[in-house]
This record gives C-alpha cells, structure tokens and sequence, in this order.
C-alpha cells in the first residue's frame, strides 16, 4: 500500500490509480463516515465516489497535508449535503441534522464569500481548534463522536461506558465554553 504522500503525487500527475489507492486504503473509513450520517449503503457507496471525484478536482492545486483527514473531510460534507438536500424536499429528522442544529446555538452558519466572511470563518476555526484542545480527552471524543461523526447520544454513551446524561452534559458545557470563546474572539452569533 502507498504512503498518503506518493497517493497525493499520482493527484498531481493525474493518474487514476490515485482514485484506486485512495479507496484501498481509506474506503472502509469514508464509507464508515457517510453510513453514520447517512444509513443507507447505496446512498453511502454514492457518497464515496462523490469523495474521489471531489478529490480528483481538488488535487490539484490543493495538496492536503493529511489524506485520511482530507478526504474523511469530504465525505462528511458531501453526506451532509444529502442530509440536508433530503430534508429540503420531504421534512424529516435524523442524527446528522439533530447534531447541525445543536452546533448553530454557538457557531454562526455562514458562507464564505467575502473577504470578511473567509477572515471570520478562519477566526471560528482557529477558535475551535483552540477551545477542542482546551477540552479534557474525554470531553474531546464526545464532541467529536457528535459533531464530526454525527453519533447519537446513545451511540456515544454506550462507546464511552458513561451515561446518557453525562454525554449530555459534556456537550452543552462545550457548546457554551465554545459560544463563549467565538464572542470573546468578537465573532457575532
């Protein structure tokens, strides 16, 4: 198997084997990320071809510093825009959509377009990068578990062998630490 550098080369030297080394190596990992969001394998198997075809028009010019997270990366926003795009046409819920709203209590949804837009959203990353490593471990994986892999409050208790309302718990207090920092770093919400 490659190493993520020598995938990302075959990227820049357009070759396709860089479609087949990247789907050896991370499939089972994108497919696991579209199947907690998503629960259905046709949709999931779409949404991993939809990564590598992002991928291949992305590389280049971008070159990502880590594949797995790169790609991990698009396969949850292309499986939230399913979510999302389901939702528009037929109202209904779900993991994915119950864990977005939770997070526009504390972080402002925005697109960049504007300067003042991309210069604000870098703001919110750098201080969410920040607040997360801030967060004790534990704490940090149940914020994760939520918001990155869409995880049930179920899914994560039982993982972490803690209770429902300690997962609970832990969110909201890192929902408000990260509302808290967004302001103090003069983000308006």
């Amino acid at each position: 198997m490659l190493q993520d550098e020598q995938i990302i080369d075959l990227y820049f030297d357009r070759n396709e084997r860089a479609l087949t080394e990247t789907s050896d190596k991370y499939g089972n990992y994108c497919r696991q990320i579209a199947r907690t969001i998503l629960n259905d394998e046709e949709t999931v198997k779409e949404c991993f071809n939809d990564t590598l075809f992002h991928s291949w028009n992305t590389m280049p010019p971008m070159r990502p510093n880590c594949l797995k997270t790169f790609v991990g990366k698009i396969t949850r926003n292309v499986s939230l825009k399913r979510v999302r795009n389901a939702l528009a046409v037929k109202r209904g819920g779900g993991e994915a959509v119950i864990a977005i709203d939770e997070l526009q209590e504390c972080i402002p949804d925005r697109t960049a377009h504007s300067a003042d837009q991309i210069e604000e959203n870098m703001v919110i990353r750098e201080v969410l990068d920040r607040v997360l490593v801030e967060l004790p471990a534990q704490h940090r994986r149940i914020f994760v578990r939520r918001y990155w892999y869409c995880s049930s409050i179920e899914e994560i208790a039982k993982a972490l062998g803690i209770t429902v309302n300690n997962v609970h718990v832990s969110l909201s207090r890192a929902r408000n630490k990260l509302k808290v920092a967004l302001e103090e770093a003069g983000v308006t919400l």
